[in-house]
């Protein structure tokens, strides 16, 4: 499976927020509870969340052109970052719709049954974000990463809320609807928080995860057994893209044909210890002193 089929995916995070928003907003017009409604208002941000997730899948998957030589692998920074920045917008209105019912206290009704429908909706997000969990994983993708685990958030968020709902019915303390969706309001907000964070490290060229490069590391490592040298190793995630640049060091005597079998066969390793990255290689005589001094990061 290629990267053109991850569309697939955003298709049924969209569906599952439709279904959610219907059984969400159904549970909240049943009993009443302002601790529901906030489960229903995040269930619409999954919604917008999973159609900005479809745009940047789409987008992401062009080839590369001449405006574009890297290709648009980034495009799904701008989708994580949009999500974190709607989950605010989220928080706030939740917290909007709290505080009066927090001052003026109301009953809940038909508690039974619209606990019953919460459930049902967070079985539906839990089976798509496992499923978005893993592919993500698989394929290397922020967007169905972020999109995961903001669903995970939001099955979480409902069994705090379905726990607080049948509490207020057992207990009668009113109040606790209203505490436990402001409660909910500062959970998502930690995860927008998180996604914004990550979009905006991947905007700022971070460098691949540290297992990436202790495989890079480990693959260089065969060659530096026979009298190879390396230097100036540079590695740049970009969503499921990855980037790196190496100078190789080889005897001066060596002819060029030489030293090109050379790194062709040393990006090769790369790319195959490092799946979907990308190698520039930078080739240098190893007796030159100025080529041991070129290892400056603005060289």
């Amino acid at each position: 499976m290629n990267r053109e089929s991850l569309a697939r995916y955003a298709w049924l995070s969209i569906a599952a927020a439709i279904a959610t928003i219907g059984l969400k907003t159904s549970a909240w017009w049943y009993t009443g509870s302002v601790g529901l409604l906030s489960d229903a208002i995040e269930s619409l941000v999954n919604l917008a969340a999973a159609m900005v997730a479809l745009w940047a899948l789409k987008l992401a998957e062009r080839p590369p052109d001449e405006e574009h030589a890297y290709g648009y692998s980034k495009a799904e920074y701008f989708s994580s970052g949009f999500e974190g920045g709607l989950i605010f917008l989220a928080a706030l209105a939740i917290v909007w719709t709290a505080v009066p019912r927090l001052l003026e206290p109301q009953p809940l009704e038909h508690v039974g049954i619209g606990l019953a429908i919460s459930v049902i909706a967070s079985f539906i997000n839990l089976g798509v974000a496992l499923v978005l969990l893993r592919a993500g994983k698989q394929f290397n993708s922020i967007t169905l990463e972020a999109d995961a685990h903001h669903l995970m958030t939001d099955v979480w968020t409902s069994v705090g809320v379905v726990a607080g709902v049948g509490a207020v019915a057992l207990t009668g303390w009113q109040r606790l609807d209203p505490v436990i969706a402001i409660a909910v309001a500062l959970n998502i907000l930690w995860t927008g928080f998180r996604l914004v964070r990550r979009s905006a490290l991947g905007l700022l060229d971070r460098a691949v995860p540290a297992t990436s490069r202790d495989a890079i590391h480990a693959a260089l490592a065969h060659y530096e057994a026979r009298g190879i040298a390396f230097h100036a190793l540079r590695t740049r995630q970009a969503a499921g893209r990855s980037f790196a640049s190496v100078h190789v060091l080889v005897p001066g005597a060596w002819t060029v044909q030489q030293g090109h079998d050379l790194v062709e066969e040393v990006e090769r390793d790369i790319r195959a210890a490092v799946p979907g990255t990308s190698v520039i290689t930078h080739l240098e005589p190893l007796e030159d002193p100025k080529a041991q001094d070129d290892v400056g990061l603005d060289r």
